[in-house]
């Protein structure tokens, strides 16, 4: 069976167990009003799921939106016809053909990484376009996910006309690439509603 196990090359650092219970002090920051990421300083255009934010507690699989809360980045998945060997410290892992991600309501392993072919339905992560080439790991719903609550909510590439996604966060390809390399595991992404007008 599949296990999404990161082993980083030599050049990378391995997870450390106490990476999510140190404070982070950049904090990214997503500005719904102005779609943009706030990460490091600087503002990056950003697309966000279909279905506008939903409450996290609201949230529900198939409904295209991007759960508001706090999100950590927990590792990456590359695609190695497509990338690079990266500079980064976060744990990660090159792409295979049948890596997939369940989306089944139904399957025990729902919200988790899968090898296709499986029993139940799931997305497959090696896709002719180019939005998965680079996908950060993000724990929504994921201690312990709870099934019908939402699956697959990732950071990665936009698509070049900027359509929404199905839930996830999408940046373009060069800034992704600026980004990665200052990128923690246990990195905090915030996805707050915008503030309301005086």
């Amino acid at each position: 069976a599949f296990r999404l196990t990161f082993t980083p090359p030599k050049t990378a650092t391995a997870l450390d167990s106490t990476a999510f219970l140190r404070p982070k002090r950049l904090m990214i920051r997503l500005d719904v009003s102005t779609s943009t990421l706030c990460v490091f300083g600087h503002n990056v255009r950003a697309a966000i799921g279909k279905g506008g934010l939903v409450p996290a507690n609201e949230k529900r699989e198939g409904d295209g939106a991007t759960p508001i809360g706090t999100w950590h980045v927990q590792g990456a998945l590359l695609r190695p016809d497509r990338i690079a060997t990266p500079r980064t410290s976060l744990p990660w892992r090159w792409l295979r053909p049948t890596d997939g991600w369940s989306d089944d309501i139904h399957d025990p392993g729902y919200n988790r990484p899968i090898t296709h072919p499986h029993a139940f339905s799931a997305e497959r992560l090696w896709r002719e376009d180019n939005a998965y080439d680079i996908i950060l790991l993000l724990d929504h719903n994921s201690h312990p996910p709870v099934p019908g609550a939402g699956s697959a909510i990732f950071w990665h590439l936009a698509q070049p006309d900027w359509r929404p996604t199905e839930g996830c966060i999408a940046i373009d390809r060069e800034a992704m690439l600026e980004i990665l390399p200052r990128l923690e595991a246990g990195q905090q992404l915030a996805v707050e509603t915008p503030p309301r007008p005086a």
